[in-house]
Parts: C-alpha cells; structure tokens; sequence
C-alpha cells in the first residue's frame, strides 16, 4: 500500500494546478516508494513540459517533436534521485546514470530511459530537439534561464521554421517568461511535501 505522504504529492491540489503524471510513471513512483518530495517535483516538471510543448506547437508548428516522449521524460527525468535521494536537497549527479538503469530494469526503452540520464547534459553532440526540451523545462520550473541552452533551442526553432533567429527568440523568450512566473508557487508545492517517506 502507497504511504499518505506520496499519495498526497501524486494528487493533492496544487497552486497552480499541476497535470497528473501518466499512469506509468504513478506505478512506477509507487513501486519504488519514492520521496515524496521527488513526486512533487516531477509533477511540476511535467506539468511545465506540458505548457511548453503546448506551446511549441501552437507557435512553432514547423518544429518536430514526439510530445509524448517530452512528457514521459519530464516525468521521469529525476527518477534516480529514488536511489540517490540526499540529492533531493544538496547537489550531485548520481541520479543521471541511476535513474537511467532502474527505468531500464523496468522495462522503459532505452529512448525514453535517456532522459534521466541526459537531462543535464544538452551540450554534448547528438542532443536533438526532444532532450532540449525536458532540458529547457527542468530548469523553467523554478524559473531559471539558462542562456545556452535555449540558444541551442532557438537555432533548431530558426532552422525548423526560415525566420531569423532573433524573431524566434523573443517569441520563445515569450513563452518561458510566462511559465516562469508561476515558478515561485511551484517551488512552495514542492516544498510541502518531504523528502523522505516517513
């Protein structure tokens, strides 16, 4: 039986409200006895890749994208901080490489398992344009911009669609301060829920 505290980070209410997580990943977190708090966080991810692939659709129909893969790996990007959980509340990177073996060793394909593994790694050859965007969103949650990697995101935007670069980017800029002004209300959710289970 799931514990009260991660249930609640899986379906409490939320200012502003946050989308549930697909089913998949809710079993997942279930299974593991994940932190609660990670449950919370990766619902406002999620919920922030939703915005931005909305987004990215409506003003940006050139770019292609497979959305359900940015979905699952919002949803999923942090999962080996299950085995890693003192970086829940202080640095470090050994979740990437964690999170990418357990999803593996349940079963997720290696192309969706990547993006717990690449998900703070956006510079190196061969990212495309579904890994920026789980990247873009990991960070505009909490309302943090990071010059170069939306850069890398505005040239596949320019590339996908002939305009100018910096017509692409004052209409991205656009939709990430939008999505950033709730960051302050995501991070309280965030932090009602504990980090550890009980």
């Amino acid at each position: 039986m799931t514990a009260d505290p991660l249930r609640r980070a899986l379906t409490a209410p939320a200012d502003p409200p946050l989308r549930s997580l697909p089913d998949q990943v809710v079993a997942l977190l279930e299974t593991l006895h994940a932190p609660p708090r990670l449950a919370a966080h990766l619902r406002a991810v999620h919920d922030v890749a939703a915005q931005l692939t909305d987004a990215m659709a409506e003003r940006f129909p050139q770019l292609p994208f497979d959305r359900d893969a940015v979905l699952f790996g919002a949803a999923t990007h942090d999962i080996g901080k299950v085995r890693h959980p003192e970086e829940l509340s202080g640095p470090g990177s050994a979740h990437e490489p964690a999170g990418y073996e357990l999803l593996l060793g349940h079963g997720v394909s290696e192309a969706l398992a990547r993006f717990a593994r690449d998900h703070a790694s956006w510079q190196q050859d061969g990212i495309g344009v579904d890994d920026l965007l789980v990247s873009v969103a990991d960070k505009v949650w909490k309302g943090k911009r990071v010059t170069d990697l939306e850069g890398l995101l505005v040239d596949r935007l320019a590339e996908a669609t002939g305009r100018e670069r910096w017509s692409v980017f004052l209409d991205l800029d656009d939709i990430l301060d939008h999505i950033a002004a709730d960051a302050d209300r995501r991070l309280a959710f965030q932090a009602t829920h504990p980090v550890r289970a009980g």
